[in-house]
C-alpha cells in the first residue's frame, strides 16, 4: 500500500459521504496535533477521470491541513469504482472513528436500504459490518424523530442536560407522533436516565389512559411523569387485585356449590334404599306391638329428611375444606417468596404496592373469619336451646 504526496489543490471532498458533523472543538484539536506531531495517519482517495482527486475517507484530516495552508497531503490512492463498495467503506472506516453520531450513521444505513443507487438488504448490511441485524434496525428508528431531537442525539451513554443518547430514544420510538418528540424533549432537558424513560413510554402507552390525559401529562417535567407513572401502576394493581379476589371468591362458591349439589344427589338416592329396611322393621314390631304400630309410621317419614339435611352439611363443609387447603397452599408459597433479600431488592412503589395488597389480604380474612364466628354462635346458641 503506496503513500504518495498529493497538493492539496486536486483533492475534491465528497459532499456525499456519510459523515457530515464536524465539531469545531474536535477540528481545532486536531489542527494543534498536526501542527504539533504531524499527520500521523493518511487519508484515501479515488481518482477521477480529470487528474483530480475525490476523498473516500479522512475529511477531517483534509480540512485540518486546508487549515495549516499545507500544500500537500500523504494519501492512499484508490482506483475503486464501485459506488456501493465506496460507501461501504466510508461507513465502515468512520464506524471506528469518534464524533461519527448515531444520526449520520442512521442516515448512511437508511441509504444503503432505500436508495435505488445501493439497494441494499438488512441482512447484507449487517453482514458487511459484523453486527447484529436489530442493531441496523435501531439505527434506523433514530429517523422516526423530528430535526429538533436528532440534533440533539450524541454517542456514548453518558446522560447530560440537553443531549440524548440513543438508549435513551429507543423507548420511545414506537409511540405516536403527537407525544413522541415532545417527550424525547422534556427527558433531554431533565436528564432522565434510560430506565425511567421506559417507564414513562409505558404510561403513554397504557390503553387505560385516555388521550386527552395523555395530552395533559405532555405539559409535566420528567420527574413529574415518573411520579405519574408510580401512582397508576399502583392504583391499577390495586384494581386487578380486587378483581381477582372477586374471581377467587366466585370460583370458590362455584366449587363449593357443586360439591354440594353431588353429595346431595347422593343423600337423596340412598334415602329410598333406607326407608325399605325401616319400614321392614316397623312391620315387625307393629306384630308384636300392635299399640306402637301408628307411633312407628308416623316417625318413618321424618328421619330420612333430618339425614339427608346433616348430609347437605357435611358436603357443604368439604367443599370449604378443600378450598381452604388450596388457600393455605397458595399463602405458604407467597410468604415462602418473601424472604429479607427479596424484599430489600424491591424498588420502593414495588413495596408500597405488596403493603397495599396485604393489607387487602388482611381485612378479606378478618371480614371472613368474623362472618364463621357469628356463624359458629349461632349453632352453639342453638345447641344450647335444645339441651
Amino acid at each position: 500500500m503506496d503513500i504518495v504526496q498529493i497538493p492539496v489543490h486536486l483533492i475534491d471532498e465528497d459532499t456525499d459521504q456519510p459523515r457530515y458533523r464536524f465539531g469545531e472543538e474536535s477540528l481545532q484539536e486536531l489542527i494543534s496535533s498536526i501542527e504539533e506531531l504531524g499527520l500521523l495517519s493518511p487519508i484515501k482517495v479515488r481518482t477521477l477521470e480529470n487528474g483530480r482527486y475525490k476523498i473516500i475517507y479522512g475529511n477531517r484530516r483534509y480540512k485540518a491541513t486546508m487549515a495549516l495552508k499545507r500544500e500537500t497531503i500523504p494519501c492512499i490512492v484508490s482506483n475503486a469504482t464501485d459506488e456501493t463498495e465506496i460507501y461501504l467503506e466510508q461507513i465502515a472506516e468512520n464506524l471506528t472513528r469518534e464524533g461519527f453520531t448515531p444520526i449520520e450513521e442512521a442516515e448512511a444505513f437508511d441509504k444503503l436500504l432505500h436508495n435505488p443507487k445501493f439497494n441494499s438488504s438488512v441482512k447484507f448490511l449487517a453482514s458487511k459490518f459484523g453486527k447484529p441485524e436489530s442493531y441496523i434496525k435501531n439505527k434506523c428508528e433514530l429517523l422516526k424523530f423530528g430535526s429538533p431531537v436528532k440534533k440533539l442525539v450524541v454517542s456514548g451513554t453518558e446522560i447530560r442536560a440537553n443531549q440524548l443518547t440513543e438508549e435513551q430514544l429507543l423507548p420511545l420510538k414506537d409511540l405516536p407522533i403527537e407525544y413522541r418528540d415532545t417527550l424525547a424533549l422534556t427527558m433531554a432537558k431533565d436528564e432522565m436516565p434510560v430506565s425511567d424513560v421506559k417507564k414513562i413510554a409505558k404510561l403513554f402507552k397504557d390503553k387505560d389512559i385516555s388521550d386527552s390525559t395523555k395530552s395533559k401529562l405532555l405539559f409535566k417535567s420528567g420527574p413529574g411523569l415518573l411520579e405519574t407513572w408510580s401512582t397508576h401502576r399502583l392504583n391499577k394493581a390495586e384494581r386487578e387485585a380486587k378483581a381477582a379476589q372477586k374471581q377467587a371468591a366466585a370460583e370458590a362458591q362455584a366449587a363449593a356449590a357443586g360439591s354440594l349439589n353431588s353429595r346431595t344427589g347422593d343423600a337423596d338416592a340412598a334415602a329410598p334404599l333406607e326407608a325399605p329396611a325401616l319400614s321392614a322393621a316397623q312391620a315387625a314390631a307393629a306384630g308384636s306391638l300392635n299399640s306402637r304400630a301408628g307411633d312407628a309410621d308416623a316417625a318413618a317419614p321424618l328421619e330420612a329428611p333430618a339425614l339427608s339435611a346433616a348430609q347437605a352439611a357435611a358436603a357443604g363443609f368439604a367443599g370449604l375444606e378443600r378450598s381452604a387447603q388450596l388457600l393455605q397452599q397458595a399463602l405458604d408459597a407467597c410468604a415462602a417468596a418473601m424472604d429479607a433479600s427479596a424484599l430489600h431488592s424491591l424498588a420502593g412503589d414495588e413495596r408500597a404496592g405488596l403493603l397495599a395488597r396485604s393489607e387487602q389480604l388482611l381485612e378479606l380474612l378478618e371480614q371472613n373469619s368474623q362472618m364463621w364466628r357469628a356463624i359458629q354462635g349461632a349453632v352453639q346458641t342453638a345447641s344450647a336451646a335444645q339441651n
